[in-house]
This record gives C-alpha cells, structure tokens and sequence, in this order.
C-alpha cells in the first residue's frame, strides 16, 4: 500500500478531560494580543484591563422624583392634619447648571434627575405637596437624604467599575459610558481558520454531482467560533489529497492563531488528515482519538511554532459536539473569559445506548412538559442534518454506563445560551399535511415538531409530553384506524380528533422499470425496499400486508421478511422514502401520494387512511391548542391541503371522534 493508502490506529483514547489537559500541558493558550475598540464597537469583546472610574457617578448630587427640594428639618411633623408651608423660589430642570440656594422655610421645584440644589437636603414627592402661586403646602415629612441620590453613591471615583476578562455586553458598556470611557482595552479576537475536507464535498451555491453532498461544517464551525467571540476565516474544501491538504494547512498555520479540521480523521483509507498533520510538528500530532462516541477519531496537533489545528468529525452533529466539549475551552483561554455554557435538567424520553467503554454524547430535542423538561435522543452519527435542526443541546451517558431508561434525569448542554421552549409540540408520525398547517398558525404560536412514528406519539400524549399527536395506525383485526389503539393502551387522559385522509401506496421510479405491481411482489428477491421505522403507521400497513401474504404463503412473518431485500432499510419520513427511490438507492418504497409526487415518481395505491391527531384533555384549553385546532376546521386549510396529491378533508375535521369513557 502506498503512502495514501496506510491506515492509523487508534493506540490511546483520552477522556476530554484528559485531552484539555494534554493539550494545555503541551501548549501555553493565552490571548493573543490588545487593541483598543470605541465602546459602540465593543460588544461581546473582552477587556485586556481594568477599568477604574475616573469621576463620580453620579457626579453631583440628584433628585430620584418629580417635587420639591427642601431643608429636610422644615417638613419635621408636616402630616394631613399639620402641613408646612414653604415658599418657593425658583425651579431646577436636569441639566441646569445655575442653581438657587434653599434657605431656611424654602423649596425649590425640582425635576427627577435634576441637581439638588445648595442649601436642599432631601425632596419631596410633589404628590404630597399643593402649590398656590409661590406658596407650597407639604403634608408629609422627609428625612435628610430621602429621594435624593448622592453623588458617588452609584459609582466612587477611583473605584474599580469592571475587571480584566469580563465579557462586555449591554450592561458594562453602559456601566463604561457613565464614568465617560470612549474606547478600551480588549483582547484581540483569536483568528481561526476553518477547512473542510472531502471529494464529496461541493461549497453551496454550485451544482450538486452524483455522490457529492454540501458542505455544511464550514458553516455551523464558523458560527460557533464567532458565537464564541473569536474571528472565523473560511479556507474553503481541500480534497483528499495529501499535497492539496498540506498546502492548505501551512497557509492557514502562517496567517491564523488556530485551524479547525473536519472530516478525514477516522481510520479509512482516504484519511490524509492524519499524516499532513504529524508533519507540522515536532510535536505534531498529541491526540488522536477520544474515548467519546461520537467524536472517536478526534485528532489534535501542534506546530512548530505552538499553534494547534484540531481536526473534527465529519458529521454535523457530532463536529459541534466535539467542538463544545474540545474547542469552546481553548477558545475561551484564548480571550481570557469563562466558559459561558447553559446547563439544564431534563428528563429522558426514551431508553437511550450508552457506548460501552466510551461516554455517549447524545445530540436531544427539549420539550417544555409545564411540569419539567423531556429530552427526546437524536441520532449523532447518522449525518442527518435534521439532527441539526431539532437538537437543542447534547447529553452525555458515562463510558461506566449501557443504558439509560426513559424517565431517567439528565444534564442536557444548551448549543445556544438560551433555551426557548415552543408553546405547541407535535410529536408523532411525520406528514406533509403539517407543512401546510403549521404557516397557517397566528404569529404567538411557536411549533416544535418532533417526528417519533405514531406509536411514539401515542405514548408521548398518554405520558403528557406532546400538546399533539399526529397517527395513523391500522388495527389489523377490524381495519379500523387510530380508535383501537387509544383503546388498547389504555390513554385515559387524552381525546382523538378526526384529522384528514392521506392515499399511501407504493412509490416507484418513473415509469416503473421493475414492472412491480403490488407488494406480492416485494418477496419475490430482486427488488431493493426502503422501509419506514418501527413505530410509525406506514410501517404497520406494511407489515399488515406482509402478514397477509405469509399466511397465505403458509410461512412465517420473520422468514418472509429475510427475502425481502431492504426491509431494515429504515427512514424517518415519506420524502425521505421517495428521495431514496429517486436516487436509486431503493426500487420501492411504500409512502403517501404527495410524496411521489414531489420527487416526479411513480405511484400506486393501497388504499385511504385516516390522519388523525390524539390531544391531552387538559391541553385542549392551550391557546396554542386551541389555535392548531382552528386552522384545522379552517376553509384555508382545506383548500391548500386538498391543491396536494392524495390528500381529503372530511366534513368532521377537527371533531373528537373518541374519548375515555
């Protein structure tokens, strides 16, 4: 094999602890320079020094209210029954720089904010006052200082306002505008050069090829790194190619503070990343490989001159991860800041793998129950972009632990600093129809979908998870749909309500190249499925009609299947099935109408089923609900849904056709 074709091995794994360590041990991570920014410019930037105060704040004495200024010691004893009178002799406005003196039996009109004059001690609220001409009643006393700011009471001359570190925000430039900073020291923001490598890879923007997909890493990097507050510089995609990427490299070492990597870090044969980077040393490479899944082919090295490239995985998900737990406390170092990460508990919604020797980062969906947070697992490792979209955060299984049951409480790692919870979660089988209602809904809705199958909607209304279940199941006994099931699992505390028809059938290439005329012939070997998940209603209509053909075949259910090439094959959605089929990864697929009809497909039927969606009783009073419900019965949302393929409204959209009795 020649120098392109060696693999690595991965000798020793570190923890990311261990890793941090390593690294910090190996290199000294410091800022990397000052410069001085005007305060409007300063947001989010980190100051190089301390800011000392070099006036009082405020600087003179000032009013908190609209009243009078006084000699306290006149208004003593002044009630209802016993008012003072004062004379008043003159007015005092903010910013007035002439002031009149307060004698003895005197006030003057003073504005909040405005200078206390000489001689005042104290004001009084003008609504205990009554003014006729220059006489003033007062029928309440005040103490000496009372509603009177003093000057240095905020902020003493001298007096250190914000130290060295602190991240400036909307609050410390106002704090650095009161005592008249206009510009300040602040660290100079790290420059990182980010490279993603791959053949496959094809910038957006540019045609797609057979077997190229975009470049999505470049992109979610570099907001990272400036969500962190240092200077993304997009390199651009370097193909595998050892020249090409060593190139690469040694531009971005000699123009940056630091190179992000991703892809071309695991053990395969077209992983230069590796080679390139033990070349750039001594040291060179310092970590190849974390005891983390996934994130397992993790490298980082260090240049001769002390600048690290850290290489990152290829799938999205798993890249920020690793990005969080690796990268975000070096770049923190960098800027001499802390690690500014949001923590909150949740619990699992379902039985989660732990990696078995490694520690399990999980990427999770949050739900807002309104009696705690419920973390729904995504897949990390399958490079569905998906998982992007609808992950909130991450959660970690220890490398001690298998398994974690649903119902167990986690630490779920925001990607962002704040978590907004929706106020409308659908969560249950994926469909089209959706897309049509859910840009119906008035603008204080906010929707999280979350697509589990109908079996996991069912359970996330019975467990009061979801606000909303879409399902379709088929009971095979009467061919009824839905109504069984509410029945047989015994959801006590939730309604179904009629939804709408959707034609599911067989999704086939354009013209039908396999002549397959109906699912008889999906066991006749030859013809490559795609298959749907566990849980979800296409899945039960299929095998509803397999079971069907393996009784009167007179074999088993689980033998039939081993002749059906692809029946594992599983994804999530309809499109997905379609785009599976139009691609040629698939001759088949059973999904709903519109689908095909979107990717130009082929289509035949099985047959009308009912859409329907299951409620919590006590959500149906959610103004979200109730919003959802609304657009469902609407004439606009039958005449968009019914423009798509396969679709029906019938005359009870919208109605509770089942609830506990």
């Amino acid at each position: 094999m020649g120098e392109q074709g060696k693999r690595i091995i991965f000798h020793e794994l570190l923890t990311p602890e261990e890793a941090l360590r390593k690294i910090f041990d190996t290199v000294e991570v410091k800022p990397v320079g000052v410069e001085r920014v005007r305060i409007e410019d300063s947001y989010g930037r980190v100051l190089a020094r301390d800011v000392y105060a070099t006036i009082d704040v405020p600087p003179f004495d000032r009013s908190t209210m609209d009243g009078f200024a006084v000699r306290a010691e006149d208004t003593f004893g002044a009630d209802e029954l016993n008012p003072v009178k004062l004379r008043v002799v003159g007015n005092v406005e903010t910013g007035a720089e002439q002031l009149p003196v307060v004698n003895r039996g005197e006030a003057v009109e003073i504005a909040t904010g405005a200078p206390l004059p000489p001689g005042a001690n104290a004001v009084v609220m003008v609504e205990y006052t009554k003014r006729v001409g220059d006489e003033l009643t007062v029928y309440r006393s005040v103490t000496p200082g009372e509603n009177v700011m003093s000057a240095g009471s905020d902020v003493m001359l001298g007096e250190t306002i914000l130290r060295k570190c602190t991240v400036i925000r909307e609050r410390e430039v106002g704090l650095l505008a009161a005592v008249g900073v206009r510009e300040v020291e602040v660290f100079r923001r790290p420059s990182i050069a980010i490279i993603s490598t791959g053949n496959e890879l094809v910038s957006p923007g540019e045609k797609l090829g057979p077997g190229k997909i975009y470049d999505i890493n470049t992109y979610t990097i570099a907001h990272a790194v400036q969500s962190m507050g240092a200077q993304p510089h997009i390199m651009g995609i370097v193909r595998d190619d050892i020249n090409e990427m060593r190139e690469a490299v040694e531009r971005a070492l000699k123009d940056h503070d630091m190179v992000l990597l991703s892809g071309g870090t695991s053990a395969g044969l077209a992983d230069l990343t590796y080679k390139v980077l033990d070349e750039i040393g001594p040291p060179g490479i310092i970590i190849h490989g974390l005891k983390v899944k996934p994130g397992k082919p993790t490298v980082v090295a260090v240049s001769r001159d002390g600048k690290l490239v850290i290489g990152l995985p290829g799938y999205p998900s798993s890249a920020l991860m690793i990005f969080n737990i690796v990268v975000k406390p070096i770049i923190a170092r960098m800027l001499c800041m802390g690690l500014d990460e949001t923590r909150i508990r949740a619990r699992l919604a379902m039985r989660a793998e732990g990696a078995r020797g490694r520690r399990a980062l999980y990427p999770v969906s949050l739900v807002d129950t309104g009696h705690g947070v419920v973390a729904y697992p995504l897949p990390a490792e399958s490079g569905a972009i998906s998982t992007l979209a609808f992950a909130d955060g991450y959660m970690v299984i220890p490398e001690t632990v298998d398994y974690m049951e649903g119902g167990e409480e986690v630490e779920v790692t925001l990607f962002t600093h704040q978590y907004m919870p929706a106020n409308l979660y659908i969560i249950g089988s994926h469909d089209i129809g959706l897309d049509v209602l859910i840009p119906m809904l008035p603008g204080f809705v906010r929707t999280k979908v979350i697509n589990v199958g109908s079996m996991g909607g069912l359970y996330a209304v019975k467990r009061g998870e979801a606000d909303v279940a879409g399902m379709h199941l088929i009971d095979e006994a009467t061919g009824e749909y839905n109504i069984p099931f509410m029945v047989k699992y015994e959801v006590r505390k939730a309604v179904l309500v009629r939804g709408y028809l959707r034609e599911q059938g067989l999704i086939l290439p354009k013209g039908n190249p396999r002549g397959i005329r109906g699912i008889e012939d999906l066991v006749q070997g030859g013809i490559r499925i795609v298959n749907r998940n566990k849980g979800a209603g296409t899945r039960f209509l299929l095998d509803m009609k397999l079971r069907e053909i393996a009784n009167k075949m007179g074999v088993g259910f689980e033998e039939l299947i081993k002749r059906i090439d692809g029946y594992y094959y599983e994804v999530k959605t309809h499109t997905a099935v379609a785009a599976a089929i139009a691609q040629g990864r698939a001759d088949v697929g059973v999904g709903i109408r519109a689908a095909a009809a979107m990717y130009g497909l082929d289509f035949i039927p099985l047959g009308w089923e009912h859409y329907d969606f299951a409620i919590p009783i006590d959500r149906l009073d959610k103004d979200s609900v109730k919003a959802f419900l609304e657009v469902l019965r609407s004439d606009e949302f039958r005449r968009a849904l019914e423009r798509l393929p396969g679709y029906k409204v019938p005359n009870d959209v919208g109605e509770v056709i089942w609830k506990p009795q």
